[in-house]
């Protein structure tokens, strides 16, 4: 049995967290909705607490102890509403199992920290002939670590109680570290970790600047404040616009700012559905695991090249011929790759693989494991591009005909779609969703570009927004020009940063940033610059900024 897993250590563990959680209820008085994932809520509850997603535990894990910290264990779910992650973090519970898991985790991570091969780096002190019981060893690492952890500086109060809890720890476990060990292990499970807390200062109604700098942090690095930020929030500097802008242009230069785009599109794209998804190799051969996970990299990695390096405009996503490429991909494009690395492939102009639309991560995330389907891909370009909630089917709704994909009279899935709206009570939706994915229908269930389907020629035609167009490349061009696309992205990009949906006091706030993100040039860096800088981002609930104060202008590059 190693130490991390002695029952004793288990029990001060949980001491410690249980400890933990009472004062946090006491203090916020928070109730968490239990949302499910999937529930569309009009209004989110005010995002006064967070739960750390799973890769943002990861990230604060290495940025507290260094990456040769292996987080080992089972997360639950993260939640999705109204199509972000970062929406139902706002309203997700913890469950009992879900702790039990968490606590798991933690043991082992502080078991690591602590052992012989990482403690002389990580705790960097032990009890000595000056320090006989080892409290200003605790007292040092707890103060040092709490700031990182918990994103604030511990009070003297807090600070003193987790050093008692060592010392007893170590007494009954008859080792210092064992001691430290269970202590950590309490503050890797509680809520001060696990959540993001927004705390007010002293007028009550804006953030204080150790909440502000974590709000800055997640948004533009998706990860916790760095010791610059955090010196900035001891010494007030984010409470003016002078220190709130150059903090923020120093984030947005650094190369983690890459993590935070990455980071908001895997979301706003539901990029995180990769992970599961499967194919029938029978049908679609090439598209294996590592293939799926390159799909997602490529559009990662061209999002960041357009947006972040060129700087350019959000809509040109819809309309480029340039894609991020690597040999894996290569069959699935039908490009023959020479080399190891990624580089950016240029399509020639014209060709039907143009713009984001034509991503093998768009086109095979939303099709059945053996075949298209234009209402899986209609849907999603509908929600996620044109934030619009789409309703499930009814539960008793025959699908028979689209799937009988050897239907010897109608061979082409519009044919059989078609069929499949004969009936009435489906049609008011298929109407919305199925001409945008119909458009896609030249690019099968893996994303592979193709002309016919039983030797029918595909019909690539339809409308979109009562404009007509001819393939995908024609309809990225729609979507391109679209004031409806463009406000969607600012508005899910506002919902990303706030961590809830708009109320209606939120409306002038919401409109604001969308003007100023066209008069930026639809450049992504822009919106990001002008959400960092918006006093109405650290408002806390309930409050609102004084009319004209608004967003920060967009960056200049």
């Amino acid at each position: 049995m190693t130490r991390s897993d002695n029952p004793s250590t288990r029990r001060i563990a949980i001491a410690t967290l249980g400890g933990a959680c009472l004062t946090l209820a006491a203090s916020l008085a928070v109730t968490l909705t239990g949302a499910k994932a999937g529930d569309s809520l009009t209004v989110t509850p005010p995002s006064q607490i967070r739960r750390l997603t799973e890769p943002q535990y990861r990230t604060a894990i290495a940025d507290a102890f260094g990456p040769d910290i292996k987080v080992i264990g089972r997360f639950e779910p993260d939640l999705r509403i109204d199509g972000l992650q970062a929406v139902g973090a706002s309203a997700v519970s913890v469950t009992p199992a879900g702790l039990e898991q968490y606590e798991e985790i933690a043991r082992s991570i502080a078991g690591q920290v602590t052992d012989r091969d990482h403690r002389d780096r990580l705790v960097g002190c032990a009890p000595s002939p000056a320090d006989a019981t080892g409290a200003a060893c605790a007292r040092a690492f707890i103060r040092k670590v709490g700031l990182t952890l918990y994103r604030r500086p511990l009070p003297e109060s807090e600070t003193e109680r987790l050093v008692t809890a060592t010392l007893q720890g170590a007494q009954r476990l008859g080792d210092f570290h064992a001691g430290l060990a269970a202590t950590l292990t309490g503050m890797l499970a509680s809520p001060d970790f696990l959540f993001r807390i927004d705390r007010p200062d002293r007028s009550g109604r804006s953030m204080d600047g150790w909440s502000r700098a974590s709000r800055l942090s997640y948004l533009l690095w998706n990860a916790g404040p760095d010791a610059s930020l955090l010196d900035a929030a001891a010494k007030g500097t984010l409470d003016t616009p002078q220190g709130l802008s150059a903090q923020v242009d120093r984030m947005m230069a650094s190369p983690r700012f890459t993590d935070g785009v990455r980071a908001f599109f895997t979301d706003y794209l539901r990029l995180d559905g990769i992970d599961t998804l499967a194919k029938d190799t029978l049908i679609y051969p090439a598209f294996t695991g590592s293939v799926a996970a390159a799909t997602r990299e490529q559009t990662l990695r061209t999002i960041n090249w357009l947006l972040v390096e060129q700087k350019g405009d959000y809509r040109d996503l819809f309309t480029t011929t340039a894609l991020a490429m690597n040999r894996a991909l290569g069959p699935i494009y039908d490009v023959p790759v020479a080399r190891a690395d990624w580089y950016i492939h240029h399509f020639p102009t014209g060709d039907p693989r143009t713009g984001l639309l034509t991503h093998a991560s768009i086109l095979a995330q939303h099709s059945h494991p053996g075949r298209t389907s234009p209402t899986l891909r209609g849907v999603a370009l509908t929600e996620i591009f044109l934030c619009e909630k789409v309703p499930a089917p009814p539960a008793n709704v025959n699908f028979a005909v689209v799937q009988n994909v050897d239907n010897p009279t109608l061979k082409t899935t519009r044919l059989r779609l078609q069929a499949h709206l004969d009936d009435e009570e489906c049609a008011s939706c298929h109407k919305r969703t199925d001409p945008m994915g119909l458009g896609l229908e030249q690019f099968d269930g893996a994303g592979q570009f193709r002309r016919t389907e039983h030797d029918e020629p595909i019909d690539v035609t339809g409308l979109f927004e009562k404009r007509p167009f001819d393939g995908a490349a024609a309809m990225g061009k729609l979507f391109h020009d679209s004031p409806r696309v463009s406000a969607c992205l600012a508005q899910s990009v506002w919902r990303y940063a706030h961590g809830r949906n708009p109320a209606a006091g939120d409306a002038a706030d919401v409109d604001r940033l969308t003007r100023g993100f066209a008069d930026d040039g639809y450049r992504f860096t822009a919106l990001m610059r002008r959400i960092a800088l918006d006093p109405a981002l650290f408002a806390m609930p309930g409050t609102r900024v004084a009319t004209g104060q608004g967003q920060g202008k967009g960056d200049k590059g």
